[in-house]
Parts: structure tokens; C-alpha cells; sequence
């Protein structure tokens, strides 16, 4: 793996040289023991004797022990403690599609936070609609790590091989498919070799979401969900993906690879377009550049099909955090005290950046990495994992980035709010789905791959279309689901 600069900008624009603290979470009497399970996107996780945990300890009057677990085996991880009960005073699951979680918040095995968070204030200032959409049956039992809306996950483009084959930025799925074929064919690189490839299949489904104007499985039509997989724009998205996949834009393996493949591909220069958020994409253009030093991931804005001009707008989290019942009430308001801390601007920046003139310095306004915070693992996709701030430019900044890319991020982001799809469906809840969901969701996603793969016709998936839509439990989802929807339009 290329090893670059790894930590990640917490504040969403020139961060000033100090900034002024909240206070700490500490209190009088021996330190508080919590242990807390989240993820890590670092190329290693922090060790046991972090300099930024034994600071956080310090200031929190706390004793940490943290279980990191890697992008690729963080829900894996999740359902094993799930499934066994042995869990983390705090734990970190994966969204609100995590089924086993859910079931067991319904079930009474986490603390209802809704009496409480008024208590602390920097929990209490993040928005109501991130808040509202992670609520089961009304109440607050999930605490999200909470992201901007604006500036997540979408197509990134090398401009410079743009530049190469001669062409502009793409803005409809024609002009898209024109730029990732060119960057197979026409040697974008310049490097005299047929080894690039359009596209490196990360997060596949958002071409789907194009052809459908969704963010996601769901979207709303006049005033009810329908379920994508039964409409035209999937069968279209496959289409083309199956046209992708023929004429080597995707890789062979694309379905097998894992996150850290996709970005190494990215970072090797082996691909034209990838998925990630606006700032994040600076990671594989700091290492393509290596190589190239033009490389030049840029963010899109929005991509347009039939259906309509759209991007993915965020959750407005990266994952949410629950407190096991079994965590006694003094024990559980300690760690609410201890987000808290980690949600003011003192904490943030210690979660984030580290500890002034050890993790980084401020050079012209901005905060600079030095090595020793790559030595110790201090970023936002470490320690900022768990401890979070919202901050609507989160996602425009990350450290080591030009002034002129953070000014473009922000601009990007600005321009997306006026064509953001929303996942209308976060927070929703179906019992046939709890229960049927996956099995349903796995026959698809199967008969999805073997279609863009070739191994079977786009007829085969108009068939299992038709069976679906006859089958009474698949359909008891869409009317359970619609049902939810209502009742949360309606306050309930």
C-alpha cells in the first residue's frame, strides 16, 4: 500500500492556530473504564498507547480500550459481537440497514439516549435531520457519527486524462460512458500501454441510482416509496453496466475486490473514474500523483440520465453508535460526557489533528500533517471516527491539499445542493424486511452481477422482476415500508 499523508481536515476551511476549547469532560475520582469497538480507513489502526488516547484519557478522565476494525472486516465483526451479546460499552454499527441491530434496539438491549442528551451540549447541536432519520419507533437509541449532507460518495474523474483524450467534463451517462471508454482505449496516461481502465467498479449500485434518480432502493413518487429494483431505470443500469463490463471499462474481479483495492487501483493510476467523497479522493490523487504529478481526481457534480440531473446526497452520518443496556446509568452519561468532549471544537481538533507542533503544524492558515502523525495513525478516519463535529464543508478539506482544490471542493459541494437525492428510506422500518430482506436482497444483487457479468441475459432479471412482484411477502415489504414512511411524515 503507497503510505501517504493520512490525516484528514476536521474543520472545513483554513483552521486557525489555536482554537477555543469547551472545556474537558473530566471529573474528580479514579478514571472511568469504557471500551468501544469502531473502524479504521488509516493504513494501520492507532496502537494501545497513543499519544492521542492517553490525551483524550487525560482530559476525559477516562481509561480507553479501543478494538479497531478495517473497512473490510467491520461488519463482519459488528454481527459477531451482535450475535454473542459479548459487546463494547460502545459500539459502532454500520447503518440502519443492520437488521440484527435494529431487531435488538426494538428489543430493549440499548439505551434509550432521548431523556438525556439535552444534557450535553455539543451532542445537542447536531441536526435534527440527521438525529430524526436514525430514530427507531421515535426515540434516540443510535448516536450518529455524524457527516455533512453535501460532499459524500459520488463519481470522482481524472481531469487531466480528460485533458489527454480531449474531452470535457461528462454531465449525461453518454458523455460518461464516452470519457471512461476513452480512458481504455486512447492511452490517457501516456505511457504507450493498454493498461488502464475506465472505471474501477467501486460502489457499482450508484449507476443504478443515476438511471433511477435515487439514493438507493427507494425513492418517492407522489407521495409514496417505490422500490427501484421493479423499475425501468435498474433494468437500464444493468444494461449499461453489462456494456461496461464487455468493453473492459470494469475490472475482471471488480466484484471481488475490497475497499483498499479499489483505492491502491486508484492510486497506482490504473483507472479514470472512482467513488469517494470530495475531500477523500485526495488520497488517491496525493499517490497517482507520485507517478504523475498532474494526476487529478476531481469530484462531479451531478450526472444526468433520462430520469433526471442528480448526486448522492448524504446520510448526514459514517456509521452510528449505540450503548449496550447492560452499561450502567452512571457509566453510560459518562460516555455520553466523553462525545461530547469529542464533539467541541477542542475535541474535534485533538480527534483529528493531534496535538499541536507533535501532529501537526499551521503553515499559511492551514493545518500541516508532520510524519509523526502519520507514525501515529492521527486522522479523521481514526480517532474522527468516533469522535465527531458537524461541519457542513467536512468533506472540501482534507490536510496536505492546495488552497486553489479546497476553494473547487467548496464549490462542488455548493453547486451539489442543488441536485442532491436523499435516501428517503433511513430510519425506516419493515418487520417482513428484518426478517425476508436479506434473502431477497441476495437473490438480487446475485442475479444483478450475473447480468452485468454476462453469465446470464437482462431477460433473466425482467423474469425474477416478474416473480417478485407476484410474490405476496416482497410485496408486504413495500406496503410495511410505505407505512413507516407515513407515519414518519406524520410525526409518529
Amino acid at each position: 500500500m503507497m503510505v501517504t499523508s493520512v490525516l484528514t481536515a476536521c474543520s472545513g476551511g483554513a483552521a486557525p492556530a489555536s482554537t477555543t476549547g469547551t472545556g474537558t469532560a473530566a471529573d474528580s475520582g479514579p478514571p472511568t473504564e469504557i471500551s468501544i469497538f469502531t473502524e479504521f480507513s488509516t493504513p494501520e489502526p492507532p496502537a494501545a498507547d497513543n499519544p492521542v488516547t492517553k490525551e483524550f484519557e487525560k482530559r476525559t478522565n477516562t481509561k480507553l480500550t479501543i478494538t479497531w476494525a478495517s473497512p473490510n472486516a467491520w461488519e463482519e465483526k459488528q454481527n459477531v459481537m451482535l450475535a454473542s451479546g459479548d459487546m463494547p460499552d460502545l459500539m459502532k454499527i454500520k447503518d440502519m440497514k443492520q437488521t440484527q441491530a435494529i431487531t435488538m434496539i426494538k428489543q430493549g438491549a440499548f439505551w434509550d439516549l432521548t431523556p438525556y442528551l439535552k444534557d450535553y451540549k455539543n451532542l445537542s447541536a447536531y441536526p435534527k435531520e440527521i438525529m430524526d432519520s436514525v430514530k427507531v419507533n421515535g426515540k434516540q437509541y443510535i448516536l450518529p457519527s455524524v457527516r455533512p449532507l453535501h460532499g459524500s460518495s459520488f463519481f470522482n474523474i481524472r481531469q487531466d486524462w480528460l485533458d489527454n483524450v480531449g474531452l470535457k467534463m461528462p454531465h449525461t451517462m453518454d458523455e460518461f460512458y464516452t470519457a471512461m471508454k476513452a480512458f481504455v482505449e486512447k492511452d490517457p496516461d501516456k505511457n504507450s500501454k493498454a493498461d488502464t481502465y475506465g472505471y474501477n467498479g467501486k460502489n457499482w449500485e450508484k449507476v443504478l441510482d443515476v438511471f433511477n434518480k435515487s439514493n438507493g432502493k427507494w425513492k418517492e413518487q407522489d407521495g409514496k416509496l417505490i422500490d427501484t429494483d421493479l423499475e425501468q431505470g435498474t433494468r437500464e443500469g444493468l444494461v449499461y453496466l453489462n456494456k461496461m463490463y464487455k468493453d473492459k471499462i470494469l475490472p475482471e474481479d471488480f466484484v471481488a475486490m475490497k475497499t483498499t483495492d479499489f483505492e491502491n487501483m486508484a492510486k497506482a493510476g490504473k483507472v479514470g473514474v472512482q467513488m469517494d467523497t470530495t475531500e477523500g479522493v485526495f488520497r488517491a490523487t496525493e499517490g497517482a500523483q507520485k507517478l504523475d504529478p498532474k494526476a487529478d481526481f476531481v469530484a462531479m457534480t451531478y450526472l444526468e440520465s433520462a430520469a433526471g440531473k442528480m448526486v448522492s446526497t448524504g446520510s448526514g452520518f459514517a456509521g452510528l453508535y449505540v450503548i449496550p443496556k447492560k452499561v450502567p446509568e452512571a457509566k453510560m452519561k459518562k460516555i455520553l460526557a466523553l462525545m461530547d468532549y469529542g464533539a467541541s471544537e477542542e475535541g474535534f481538533e485533538l480527534a483529528c489533528y493531534g496535538l499541536k507542533d507533535i501532529h501537526f503544524t499551521v503553515v499559511d492558515g492551514f493545518k500541516t500533517a508532520t510524519d509523526q502523525a502519520v507514525k501515529d495513525s492521527v486522522s479523521q478516519s481514526s480517532f474522527g471516527k468516533i469522535f465527531e463535529r458537524f461541519d457542513p464543508y467536512l468533506w472540501a478539506y482534507r490536510v496536505g491539499m492546495p488552497k486553489a482544490t479546497f476553494e473547487r471542493n467548496k464549490k462542488i459541494i455548493d453547486e451539489r445542493a442543488n441536485y442532491g437525492v436523499s435516501d428517503v428510506s433511513i430510519g425506516l422500518m419493515s418487520d417482513t424486511d428484518l426478517k425476508l430482506g436479506p434473502d431477497f436482497k441476495k437473490k438480487m444483487d446475485d442475479m444483478k452481477v450475473k447480468v452485468i457479468m454476462g453469465k446470464e441475459p437482462i431477460e433473466s432479471w425482467d423474469a425474477m422482476v416478474k416473480t417478485f412482484k407476484a410474490d405476496a411477502n416482497y410485496m408486504k415489504i413495500i406496503d410495511e415500508f410505505n407505512k413507516s414512511y407515513q407515519d414518519r411524515k406524520s410525526g409518529k
